[in-house]
């Protein structure tokens, strides 16, 4: 039977031949993944049940990086318990302050999901390890806790939606404006419970990070998951990092999708999620004058080393707006100090920003940056639902690093080429 390649993936985990989209399966797990917010819900979770020790303690992560630093008692109280169970359980892959990076980020650093890999996480974006070839899915903390103590989960096979990027993307597009352009076109349930399968010769123009930011942001669409295959580009990344062999899937030629969607990223231009919803979105003679209080450049879905050398480029030798906030959050401490050494970080304190520990932060309205009643941000976060950042009467817009720092520069929602040119 032809499949795709998360179907492949499933197919092998299960221990099957073949799976087909809506066959109920049980399989192995590579990864279970969970941080301050759904550990303490999933330990709890698994301490009712019973089971005393967890299933392959080297096969779980815990990643304290929504509100760590803690912000306050009960954030504190949240990562003490994770901490306290990771000691109790042996969990190696233990990530705090010092140790820490925002987990969608930092688990491919670290090398513990890669190619050919099955994992689930009690968090939406887990979906981001895609870029890899990897088949990685959002969960709830009951799931997690039942991944934690049998090593499985169970999963609808899902039917797929191909996307065939053609093209070579002009100098300010990247990874965040071809994803906003899709969940633009497809709309936040377009791909509800399918496969966002991404091929085509574009994707050799797509850099890792353009990839994790596309694959993170599938949920976005309402999607299972997101993948691209496992090429050069992703080969090169995990290279001296993964700590497993990759093992490469590819989808058959006759495998059946949905349907096909062809995308000519040549044509694409700057593009903004207004509010209140991802497909919100709208190109640069669409935008008006939208004057803002605040930037936000960094989480899990632009906090990368190549989004901070986009906003560098804007922002050097320049100064952030008057009344405007601008904050840069790396995603690691390995991207932050790689940010240090490149003079990234003085470019940003130069020109007005402040530059924060990796931490999920503003991005889910948790802290380093809470917008007040009517306040605008510019976000290169992944959501701007009602009240995400902030009070309920404020606005996010989701952008691109380019267009972030760019709108930092002016006060108001900009295009790179207003700034550069």
């Amino acid at each position: 039977m032809a499949m795709t390649m998360s179907q492949k993936i499933l197919a092998y985990h299960a221990g099957l031949d073949s799976v087909e989209a809506g066959q109920l399966i049980m399989a192995e797990l590579d990864l279970v993944l969970a941080n301050d917010i759904t550990g303490p819900v999933a330990i709890k979770e698994f301490k009712k049940s019973g089971v005393k020790k967890v299933t392959g303690s080297d096969k779980i992560a815990l990643v304290m990086d929504h509100f760590a630093p803690n912000k306050d008692i009960k954030s504190a109280q949240q990562c003490k318990t994770c901490r306290e169970f990771a000691l109790e359980q042996n969990i190696e892959n233990f990530f705090d302050v010092g140790r820490m990076g925002i987990e969608h980020a930092l688990l491919p650093e670290q090398g513990l999901v890669g190619a050919g890999d099955l994992v689930i996480g009690a968090d939406s974006h887990t979906c981001t390890y895609g870029a890899l070839g990897a088949f990685s899915t959002g969960v709830g903390s009951t799931d997690m806790a039942a991944g934690m103590m049998s090593g499985k989960c169970w999963f609808k096979v899902p039917q797929a939606i191909k996307f065939v990027l053609t093209g070579k993307p002009s100098k300010y597009i990247c990874g965040k404006d071809i994803i906003l352009h899709i969940i633009g076109m497809i709309g936040v349930d377009g791909a509800l419970y399918k496969s966002m399968e991404f091929t085509g010769d574009g994707i050799k123009y797509l850099s890792i990070d353009d990839r994790f930011t596309i694959c993170n942001m599938a949920i976005e669409a309402g999607a299972k998951n997101g993948i691209f295959p496992a090429d050069e580009v992703a080969l090169e990344y995990m290279k001296g990092r993964f700590k497993r062999e990759p093992k490469i899937f590819e989808a058959d030629p006759d495998a059946e999708y949905e349907r096909v969607i062809e995308i000519d990223l040549s044509a694409l231009e700057p593009t903004v999620a207004f509010p209140h919803l991802p497909e919100n979105t709208k190109t640069p003679e669409e935008w008006g004058d939208i004057k803002i209080d605040q930037v936000v450049i960094g989480s899990c879905t632009n906090g990368h080393i190549s989004d901070l050398r986009a906003a560098a480029q804007i922002l050097k030798g320049r100064k952030v707006a008057k009344n405007v906030r601008a904050i840069i959050i790396p995603a690691t401490n390995e991207i932050y100090l790689q940010a240090i050494h490149e003079g990234l970080v003085d470019i940003f304190i130069e020109a007005g920003a402040i530059v924060s520990t990796p931490t999920c932060g503003p991005c889910l309205g948790g802290y380093m940056g809470i917008l007040a009643e009517n306040e605008r941000a510019v976000s290169t976060t992944n959501r701007n639902f009602v009240g995400r950042m902030g009070h309920v009467t404020s606005e996010v817009y989701l952008a691109s690093p380019y267009v972030a720092a760019a709108s930092a520069v002016t006060g108001r929602l900009s295009s790179p080429e207003e700034v550069l040119k």
